[in-house]
């Protein structure tokens, strides 16, 4: 029953845009930081944990980050993972996490009430705080894992990403995929995780974002429950820098499918790059803006040479990747390949039209409040400027920096950012 409810909130509420949100941050005791909404009207809260623990602090451990965060919940305290599951479900909270490059996540979603909540954030603080690690339960991800790792295998589309990765980063910690490759993973013991828990999942790595109808008292009291059986420990040191690319690589990898994943791209932007907003807008124009961008227009519609042709750029703490994509008939593959490159060449000469630019900006801004219309939304928003240390007004500014883009300033930032005698480009099908 309080499943239901919960899940009657979100569809009643789904629809509400929420004003530009503010974002009060402190500090712990223990040196966590900490990001606090208030919202209104939703008797519900989103609790979240986040930890600099992504795969990029795999080591030479691939896969190791994203193990340890799928085994949290299989087990802690005296409690088995059914027991978890049922505890949560008796009050109708939802519990998930999760890792990036960057981050792990624990985030739990409540109803206020008082003692829904209390259950709810007592179950997420043992997951948090106390995971048992169990060689049982281990040795049960660990299969699953490697039995997701081996599917991988026979998906082109997964091919090609993972070859994509070492092209643009090389060794990198960036290079791997998140979930690690079979060698790797298959060699781990429950001590690895555990380890790897003990070094990164500690207060003074940990930021805490909590959104919904709680005060800023009990937003206080929740993040202070959660993180107080953590050890203090210790920061991680900086990721180092992304080494671009010395020249131009292509890469073909013979897969018997009937379409040709096309990757092209390198290292693009990260989050506290003063080109963002440029880079962002301009691609929006691109490949970005799904059915209106230039790629799907001249792949697509113009050639009918794929069913969708876009491009990318993906934030990170470092240059995340920029990326164009499309998959094609196999034959039709050097033809696709040859329209992406020369859409791409003819933007970067000339830039986006005022025309396009006007467009993109409507698009871009026009849904920008649909982006964090729900707690869950925001949260994912709040995070993000929590753990990249963004300005508490970037939701606020959002849409007059999108604004204040210029054509010129496009081409500008797409010179000296984006250059085509660095391109990447990987192939993953079946010659013709």
């Amino acid at each position: 029953m309080r499943f239901n409810l919960i899940g009657l909130l979100l569809l009643a509420f789904s629809q509400l845009a929420w004003p530009a949100a503010k974002i009060e941050h402190w500090q712990t005791a223990q040196g966590s930081r900490v990001y606090y909404v208030r919202t209104a009207g939703l008797p519900m809260a989103d609790v979240r944990v986040v930890f600099d623990a992504g795969s990029a602090r795999d080591d030479s451990q691939f896969g190791v980050a994203a193990l340890t965060s799928a085994l949290l919940d299989s087990g802690a305290g005296d409690w088995s993972a059914d027991d978890i599951a049922q505890r949560f479900e008796s009050v109708g909270a939802q519990y998930s996490a999760g890792v990036s490059e960057d981050m792990a996540w624990l985030s739990v979603r409540t109803l206020t009430e008082q003692a829904l909540f209390a259950k709810a954030l007592a179950t997420f603080e043992t997951v948090l705080s106390r995971p048992a690690f169990r060689e049982d339960d281990f040795q049960r991800e660990k299969a699953r894992t490697l039995a997701g790792l081996k599917h991988r295998e026979e998906s082109p589309g997964e091919l090609a990403s993972i070859a994509f990765g070492k092209a643009l980063y090389g060794e990198h910690p960036y290079a791997h995929p998140e979930t690690g490759i079979v060698q790797t993973v298959a060699g781990f013991t429950a001590e690895d995780l555990k380890a790897f828990y003990q070094k990164y999942y500690v207060a003074a790595n940990a930021i805490v974002v909590i959104v919904g109808d709680v005060s800023r008292e009990q937003a206080e009291r929740t993040a202070n429950q959660l993180l107080g059986k953590l050890p203090v420990g210790s920061k991680p040191a900086e990721i180092p820098q992304v080494t671009m690319p010395s020249q131009a690589s292509t890469q073909h990898i013979e897969f018997p499918s009937s379409q040709t994943h096309v990757l092209v791209g390198l290292p693009g932007t990260y989050r506290k790059d003063p080109d963002y907003f440029t880079l962002y807008v301009g691609n929006h124009i691109l490949g970005g803006g799904s059915m209106v961008s230039r790629l799907f227009e001249e792949v697509r519609e113009k050639r009918g040479l794929a069913y969708g042709a876009y491009s990318v750029f993906a934030p990170l703490y470092r240059q995340g990747p920029f990326m164009m994509s499309l998959q094609t008939r196999n034959d039709q593959t050097e033809q696709a390949l040859g329209v992406l490159r020369k859409t791409f060449a003819e933007f970067l000469e000339k830039g986006p039209t005022d025309k396009e630019l006007t467009a993109a900006k409507q698009n871009i801004t026009g849904g920008f409040a649909m982006r964090f219309d729900t707690n869950s939304k925001l949260s994912d928003y709040v995070a993000m400027i929590g753990f990249y240390q963004q300005p508490l007004d970037y939701l606020d500014t959002f849409q007059s920096k999108v604004e204040a883009v210029t054509v010129e300033q496009i081409k500008d930032a797409f010179k000296r950012r984006v250059k085509p005698e660095l391109l990447q480009t990987v192939t993953v099908g079946q010659k013709s």
